[in-house]
């Protein structure tokens, strides 16, 4: 795998994410937050996290005793990441959703379609699709996370962001970035493609689009035309 192109697409992939769906842009560039837009934003983040955790799971199931260096960089992964929720349902519970609330709440039908490829991808090409899309949640996370963490803390207050600052300080502190670019390096050449890791990024990216166009859609009310 070539880091340099791996990054460099994925930045070029956002940047046409950012030019079609509205408010994506200036989203993550701190410029724009809106109180029911990140609420929901962050009860979504709750339940990717809870079905990504099961689709890990199952590329460490599909890796089996082929690879145990691989293996083993997957189990390290889950091991830090499993009820890392906890983090973002403690602010939910500062907007006032509860725990209930977020778990009567379905996906958008985005997430669905992301976790359902992930899942046949592992079926027919092994857990290198699944490590690609770690690693992009880790690239992304870096890079745009603290940066839309630091706009909520301004926007809504810094006691409604304490657990998802947490989550932020903990994957730099264990280096989450490093780990899964090792780990996707070493499931591709053993399962896969660079090639066909290119495609899976742009088709993670592209769904990911349609998610903030969905989050947009569900939770931003049109201005009404003023009245004279």
């Amino acid at each position: 795998m070539d880091r340099e192109r791996l990054e460099s697409l994925a930045a070029e992939l956002m940047e046409r994410q950012f030019a079609r769906v509205p408010r994506m842009r200036e989203l993550h560039a701190g410029e724009w937050i809106e109180r029911d837009y990140y609420v929901r934003h962050v009860v979504e983040t709750v339940l990717r996290i809870r079905l990504n955790n099961e689709v890990d799971t199952y590329a460490l199931f599909k890796v089996g005793s082929q690879d145990d260096a691989l293996a083993a960089h997957l189990a390290q992964y889950l091991a830090e990441e499993f009820g890392h929720e906890g983090m973002f349902t403690r602010d939910l519970a500062k907007f006032g959703v509860t725990l209930d609330e977020v778990n009567a709440i379905p996906v958008f039908p985005s997430t669905a379609k992301l976790m359902g490829y992930l899942r046949l991808a592992a079926d027919s090409r092994g857990p290198a699709p699944t490590t690609v899309w770690d690693w992009f949640v880790e690239w992304y996370s870096d890079r745009y996370n603290q940066v839309i963490t630091n706009a909520a803390a301004r926007e809504f207050g810094p006691e409604f962001v304490r657990g998802t600052q947490s989550h932020l300080d903990f994957d730099e502190s264990h280096d989450h970035d490093e780990l899964m670019f090792r780990t996707v390096s070493r499931a591709v050449e053993v399962f896969g493609t660079a090639e066909q890791a290119y495609a899976d990024l742009e088709t993670y990216i592209d769904l990911i689009g349609d998610y903030f166009a969905e989050l947009h859609a569900a939770t931003v009310r049109t201005e009404e035309p003023s009245h004279v």
